[in-house]
């Protein structure tokens, strides 16, 4: 933002350099200043756009890891009728997914952008504990399919999870909304600015208000990672044995 605004101001101030004595600022063609609005009205409308996609991308992304993690609480929870050695090691083997996805695979997501195989295994060795057990009695029975549910939950989430790291934010609307930026603050010179302190002000500002916002899609861009990322703390808070 500050280098957007030095730059602004620089260029403002050697082009009045520049200028001859008979320069006129309010000779300002009324065509240019039409063009002006209409830019920045429609440069507007696509900042907002973008601003509310990578918004609604970063909130989807959040419920995709609270969704997974309240499907392996739940899991935890309802094996508490089974018997105790089936119980121990499915609470075992979902202890050790959560806590390779809280540590080694958010790191992954963060740095590569992607999933770990190890997750992915270690969510199968869940399935297959679940699926794997013959329940002995009619109660076992009933909680059975409800836990099925919960373990393609999770998986469900997980896959979810796995689309939502990559970007939103194409590469063609990056580069329409740095060009369209490029054009709106040039559209500042055509304007033929003086170089008072009000008029200097308000160009800083407006390009920083710019800057800001392709920064603010930039950062939201990449729901796990950069400045205000998703983060692990559903896993951390459902299963708070885990943190210690």
């Amino acid at each position: 933002m500050a280098a957007v605004c030095a730059v602004v101001v620089l260029v403002t101030t050697l082009r009045h350099r520049r200028v001859g004595e008979d320069d006129d600022p309010s000779e300002t063609p009324d065509v240019i200043e039409y063009m002006t609005m209409m830019i920045g009205v429609v440069y507007a409308i696509v900042l907002g756009l973008a601003i509310a996609g990578v918004w609604e991308a970063r909130n989807a992304a959040e419920d995709h890891v609270r969704a997974e993690a309240q499907a392996l609480h739940e899991v935890s929870e309802r094996v508490r009728i089974y018997p105790a050695d089936v119980r121990d090691r499915i609470r075992a083997d979902v202890d050790a997914y959560v806590g390779h996805v809280a540590t080694t695979e958010w790191q992954s997501m963060a740095d590569r952008g992607e999933l770990t195989d190890e997750g992915a295994r270690l969510l199968d060795r869940v399935r297959h504990a679940v699926t794997d057990y013959e329940p002995a009695d009619e109660f076992e029975a009933q909680a059975y399919q409800p836990l099925m549910d919960q373990v393609m939950a999770a998986d469900q989430a997980r896959g979810a999870r796995a689309d939502s790291t990559e970007a939103t934010m194409p590469a063609v609307v990056w580069f329409g909304l740095i060009t369209g930026g490029l054009v709106t603050l040039g559209m500042i010179f055509a304007l033929q600015i003086r170089r008072t302190a009000r008029e200097m002000i308000l160009a800083g500002l407006f390009s920083a208000l710019i800057a800001f916002l392709l920064f603010l899609i930039w950062d939201f861009d990449a729901p796990y990672s950069r400045g205000v990322a998703t983060t692990a703390e559903p896993f951390l808070e459902l299963f708070p044995h885990l943190d210690r």
